[in-house]
């Protein structure tokens, strides 16, 4: 398991622990926390789980597929530091991720 921290908009925050297997938005859909849409369900069909990785996980996490990068099209406020969380399967090395939500997701 690892401890993932999501960081709404407004900054509040929800520390969760997610199991190891799971993606980083199958955790937060699991428990609830808001701004993060999975509309697709995880397929990386639809942008409505762009999260930005925290500066300091953007290496563990690894860069984003040609799929993925596709889709980011779609999403909102892009950054480098962006990615779909569907995207983003849990191990012990994520331990302490942290992720932000922009204000929109579409």
């Amino acid at each position: 398991m690892a401890k993932i921290t999501y960081i709404e908009h407004d900054g509040k925050s929800h520390t969760i622990e997610v199991r190891n297997g799971l993606s980083v938005m199958e955790g937060a859909v699991k428990n609830n926390i808001p701004g993060i849409d999975a509309d697709c369900g995880g397929a990386c069909a639809c942008a409505t789980c762009h999260v930005y990785v925290d500066e300091a996980w953007t290496e563990k996490t690894g860069a984003a597929s040609s799929m993925e990068e596709s889709m980011l099209d779609f999403a909102s406020e892009v950054q480098p530091n962006s990615r779909l969380s569907c995207q983003i399967k849990v191990t012990d090395a994520l331990d302490g991720l942290v992720v932000r939500m922009p204000e929109n997701q579409h």
